[in-house]
């Protein structure tokens, strides 16, 4: 079936079944590969994008329930976005990234919880970013390039 998906601002079209999820029609039939596959049950937040401007993890979510009304962006086009341009930028300014797999998912997330609360505190960052999971473990650097997009003082 033909879906409209409105994708970092532009209409597109994909050809698939209703239960696929919204992950590989995202990657495989739309070619936008930033959202990245982990688990695939929506526990380890590399898949994650923003519906509407919430973090959601396209992995566990049916491409039948997003399409023709929702917003939907992703790592690719987060840059449009004042918030998701300040973290980034920490993102860079503070190495955060180390292999890099999870850090598309990280980015969504941590741009979510600025436009949600922007001077979050530890216990916000704690609680924003405890689904996403970093197997290297930078999780010190995440919560420093959290408060730099923040504008908070940040230890490095």
């Amino acid at each position: 079936m033909a879906y409209k998906l409105n994708v970092n601002g532009k209409v597109l079209t994909a050809d698939v079944d209703p239960d696929t999820p919204l992950l590989w029609t995202l990657r495989d039939t739309l070619g936008i590969t930033g959202p990245k596959f982990g688990c695939g049950v929506g526990a380890c937040g590399a898949c994650t994008v923003h519906l509407d401007g919430k973090p959601i993890r396209s992995c566990a979510t049916p491409v039948s329930s997003v399409a023709e009304t929702a917003r939907i962006t992703t790592i690719e086009g987060i840059g449009a976005d004042a918030v998701g341009r300040k973290v980034q930028a920490a993102w860079a300014e503070l190495d955060v990234a180390q292999c890099g797999y999870c850090q598309p998912g990280q980015i969504m997330s941590a741009t979510a919880l600025l436009k949600s609360k922007p001077r979050p505190t530890d216990a916000d960052i704690d609680a924003a970013m405890s689904g996403n999971i970093c197997r290297c473990a930078t999780y010190n650097r995440i919560r420093a390039a959290i408060k730099r997009a923040s504008g908070q003082p940040v230890e490095v």
